[in-house]
């Protein structure tokens, strides 16, 4: 189950089957992104593919020695274009692949515009949502709920999208989906209805285990989208933002013009795939040994290189190394401003409490550490905000809980309205009320031994201590003891043995250090294989955004109704 081959082959096929020839690629906005989180620009060119155009571009040239391979997400909007396109056709000949399924009065409508018979085929390849990493895929959706209910038009996207997950992956599979969310138990019902009116795209070989969809909402765990991150992908994200494979660092001061944007792909950038689950520190070593290795090629010139600057300075002036390596002198420039950002915003100290919020359960030692915080001036608004955001999500109910004293604190060091805001907003969105399950005490007698003996043997990194309770739920689920009361079975029928092929989706998106659990139980769970998607990809600040727009801080009276009437339904 690998999400980016999966994409990669539809790709191919797409341009084998047009033959040989010069062909132009005509894309949608959202394909675009599809195609290019899989392929690079060159890797196409090999293929005689020289042209890639969008089909709502208006200014396109006729180039009849061209034919077109089309490949777009079957929309009102999209047919309406083909229709003009094949109305007056500017290539000799069109290959139309749309990334999902294609209602047939849409196919009879193109049949009736191609008047001049240029269209060769017209097929459904299921490439309809972003392979972010082999185990890892996203619909790029932000804000996809009003209050605890979808958007009924990301509600449509999201069910197209994660059934052409399945349909790309050969997968008919068993649907569970946690209870304490509305919206999960909608999305199961959806998926379902799909793969009951289209069974006969659903008819794969059937295996021993069936396949198993889990649907989860992201209200259930809104901790770890707030935590600062110290693995390179998730740190990436978190600090600087990828879009797309791509990272903008036009902020980055001194930043020359060819490293404005850069783009970070396991696909075609090795030290980026040996590295994108290591920890902060261990990246800076690896490039140190990556550029002493080049060094070695230039004896004469001996440099030491003791610190991030220096290595800058060493990029900076050996062009013809920088030619030689665009890979280094792009991870140079990376990690040097992720080293900056951490050292500007005192991010070691801040992400200690952090973790000791999200982790331990001592509540005197987290309000003095977070007070303390509070006080520093070095400490941004951002984070000072996030850090009263964790408090009052784990001390929710505690009988000492001194919230109101931190949204003072957070005043007088002059954090916008905006932050302040959001602390209750974040409460109303994944507060205790809303959860289904408990993510701070453990339930067991077996997690307490646990976490007890964890105290006693103290912690190998005091900045990656923090499991997501993802972590928890398919540990669970894999040993078969996810209880069906809190997660049950859309539908009659349960699955007898372990599940062996699993996919899990989580509504309000899911986060790089959930894509690393899922990674590191791959490689250490025999027999087992685990894809993770979500409606995005979140870092603290595009969670927050997604907390906005759900719309809930502004209706806390409303929902507080709406939740206890679904809490009394549990």
């Amino acid at each position: 189950m690998n999400v980016v081959f999966a994409v990669k082959q539809y790709i191919s096929k797409m341009i084998e089957d047009s033959g040989p020839g010069m062909k132009v690629l005509l894309m949608d906005k959202e394909t675009t992104g599809i195609v290019s989180m899989v392929y690079t620009q060159s890797e196409i060119l090999q293929k005689e593919v020289y042209l890639f155009e969008r089909i709502d571009s208006q200014n396109r040239e006729i180039m009849k020695h061209l034919k077109a391979i089309c490949f777009l997400r079957p929309t009102k909007e999209n047919v309406d274009y083909l229709i003009q396109e094949l109305r007056r056709p500017k290539y000799s000949i069109y290959f139309i692949y749309f990334s999902n399924v294609i209602s047939k009065s849409d196919v009879k409508s193109l049949a009736e515009a191609d008047e001049q018979e240029v269209v060769a085929e017209v097929q459904e390849f299921y490439g309809d949502y972003i392979a972010v990493n082999p185990h890892l895929f996203s619909l790029n959706i932000l804000g996809c709920c009003q209050g605890r209910n979808w958007d009924p038009v990301q509600l449509s996207r999201t069910t197209q999208g994660l059934t052409a997950l399945l349909l790309s992956l050969k997968k008919c599979p068993m649907i569970r989906y946690q209870l304490s969310s509305e919206a999960a138990k909608r999305l199961a019902e959806c998926v379902k209805q799909v793969i009951t009116k289209e069974y006969e795209l659903f008819e794969f070989r059937r295996t021993e285990v069936p396949p198993l969809l889990l649907i989860l909402d992201r209200c259930d765990d809104a901790i770890t989208p707030l935590l600062n991150q110290w693995t390179y992908q998730a740190m990436v994200h978190e600090l600087l933002g990828i879009n797309n494979n791509r990272i903008d660092l036009s902020r980055v001061p001194g930043i020359s013009k060819d490293l404005r944007e850069v783009v970070l792909s396991a696909e075609n950038d090795e030290f980026y795939a040996n590295n994108m689950y290591l920890n902060f520190a261990e990246i800076g070593s690896n490039i140190k040994n990556l550029m002493e290795d080049f060094q070695k090629k230039k004896p004469k010139e001996q440099q030491k290189l003791e610190s991030i600057a220096d290595m800058k300075a060493f990029v900076e002036n050996y062009p013809q190394f920088k030619k030689m390596s665009g890979t280094v002198s792009k991870h140079v420039t990376v990690v040097g401003e992720l080293s900056r950002l951490v050292s500007e915003r005192n991010l070691l100290e801040v992400s200690e409490v952090e973790q000791e919020l999200a982790c331990q359960n001592d509540h005197s030692s987290a309000l003095q550490n977070v007070k303390r915080l509070l006080q520093n001036p070095r400490v941004t608004e951002f984070d000072a905000a996030r850090l009263v955001m964790l408090y009052a999500l784990h001390y929710e109910r505690h009988s000492s809980n001194s919230l109101p004293g931190l949204m003072m604190d957070l005043r007088n060091k002059g954090v916008s309205e905006k932050y302040r805001k959001l602390v209750s907003a974040v409460i109303e969105y994944g507060g205790k009320r809303v959860r289904g399950s408990d993510l701070f005490s453990p339930k067991d007698a077996v997690a307490i031994t646990k976490q007890f003996l964890k105290g006693l043997k103290g912690v190998e990194n005091v900045y990656t201590q923090h499991q997501p309770f993802l972590h928890e739920t398919l540990d669970h689920l894999i040993k078969g003891k996810l209880k069906e009361n809190l997660y049950p079975y859309l539908g009659p029928s349960t699955l007898r043995d372990r599940p062996q092929d699993i996919i899990v989706f989580i509504i309000g998106g899911a986060t790089y250090e959930e894509a690393l659990t899922v990674y590191n139980l791959n490689r250490t769970t025999p027999g087992v294989r685990i894809v993770l998607g979500g409606t995005t990809v979140h870092n603290t600040k595009s969670f927050l955004e997604e907390v906005l727009a759900s719309g809930l801080h502004s209706r806390s009276k409303e929902s507080s109704q709406v939740t206890s009437r679904s809490a009394s339904r549990r």
